[in-house]
């Protein structure tokens, strides 16, 4: 059997090798980027209301509307941003929306610039979409976010897009708002779609801000979900917001073919996560940072450099050969994730999640910590 050349030339992701062959009670998972936090009561009844009401059919396939005009609401109060409820899609999580922005705009001999490193998914959507994703270096070992020099030296006449995911996954990275603003005027300045993964935009520290794209420029697509911030990676909701109506149409045509609609119960779910008390997201927030502190104190007791991570749930430390170091945690029963599993620069640093409890990460670092090689 022949199967086709996008598909052949893309792997399975990276992440799977930490998973496979362990499993068990006594495993402590530090690979996965799910917070471990339970689903807020208000919106699990509000699951449960709208079963029971009868809400299990199709909707529109742009989201039901309270959840649009939610979205739109969302956008201006937390980001600044103003997007009319018929310029948002309600898809089957980010992962979806990421796919149809992707889609809509690249195709075969197209370019799309992509953080390295940087989520698995970017690169490969777009070599699906049978276009070339060309890396887009951090500015250093110590600073891990986008460089915006590197943008602009890697843009040629091919260039459609360039994806943005701050804060970002794997690294942690918070790009500042002059970078966010710099990279929406290059966007502008050559007509070419900004495309921004904003799932960790509560998920910040230090006094580092969240700044969204579309505040500086109309040439925006913003991806974001209801995951990461509500702890509801299992109802797969996210949305798309953008400023162009050719370019919702023109993602509409690939959502109604491979989606339809959202999962109907999942949309009435995200409604009560928007409209509803918020607190759950700042007590998320302040455990993750009480967390991350003690992941970054025990690295370095450790002897890992490290990119200070800003913003998400994960840090990104350098060691001297990711697969030893991957397989030396697995012999301890802790999972961790290689680096090059986000692109050639993340080569030889690992992925560590801090959305693990504290009790948890304890234990997972007595673990690492013992007889612990820095490969």
């Amino acid at each position: 059997m022949k199967f086709a050349k996008r598909v052949s030339s893309i792997g399975i992701s990276g992440i799977r090798r930490a998973f496979e062959g362990l499993s068990g009670e006594d495993v402590i998972n530090l690979g996965l980027g799910e917070p471990d936090f339970e689903t807020p009561q208000h919106i699990i009844r509000a699951a449960e209301r709208a079963m029971r009401a009868g809400h299990t059919k199709y909707t529109f396939n742009k989201g039901i509307h309270e959840l649009r005009n939610a979205i739109s609401e969302k956008l201006r109060r937390d980001n600044g941003i103003e997007v009319p409820d018929e310029n948002i899609i309600v898809t089957a999580g980010a992962s979806e929306g990421l796919h149809i922005a992707i889609h809509a705009i690249a195709e075969s001999g197209d370019e799309v610039l992509v953080p390295d490193p940087g989520f698995v998914s970017f690169s490969a959507l777009v070599r699906l979409a049978d276009a070339k994703p060309v890396s887009v270096r951090p500015r250093g070992e110590y600073d891990m976010a986008m460089s915006v020099d590197d943008v602009q030296e890697k843009i040629t006449k091919r260039t459609k897009a360039i994806i943005v995911n701050s804060p970002a996954n794997p690294t942690g990275a918070v790009l500042s708002e002059n970078d966010i603003k710099a990279l929406a005027e290059i966007a502008d300045d050559h007509n070419i779609v900004l495309i921004s993964d904003e799932v960790y935009e509560y998920f910040v520290y230090d006094g580092y801000k969240h700044v969204s794209p579309a505040r500086f420029s109309d040439n925006v697509v913003t991806v974001n979900a209801v995951s990461k911030a509500y702890a509801m990676t299992g109802f797969r909701l996210g949305y798309v917001a953008v400023g162009s109506e050719e370019y919702v149409e023109n993602m509409m045509k690939i959502h109604q073919y491979i989606q339809a609609c959202a999962s109907s119960v999942a949309q009435y779910a995200a409604l009560a996560a928007l409209t509803g008390p918020q607190d759950s997201v700042s007590r998320m927030r302040d455990e993750f940072n009480r967390r991350r502190m003690f992941v970054m104190h025990a690295l370095r007791s450790m002897g890992l450099d490290f990119s200070i991570p800003r913003g998400a749930f994960y840090v990104f430390p350098r060691v001297d050969d990711e697969n030893a170091f991957v397989d030396h945690a697995l012999s301890k029963k802790v999972i961790v994730t290689p680096g090059s599993a986000f692109g050639d620069a993340g080569r030889n640093h690992v992925r560590i999640s801090f959305a693990e409890s504290m009790d948890r990460l304890k234990i997972a670092f007595e673990r690492l910590a013992a007889s612990s090689p820095r490969s």
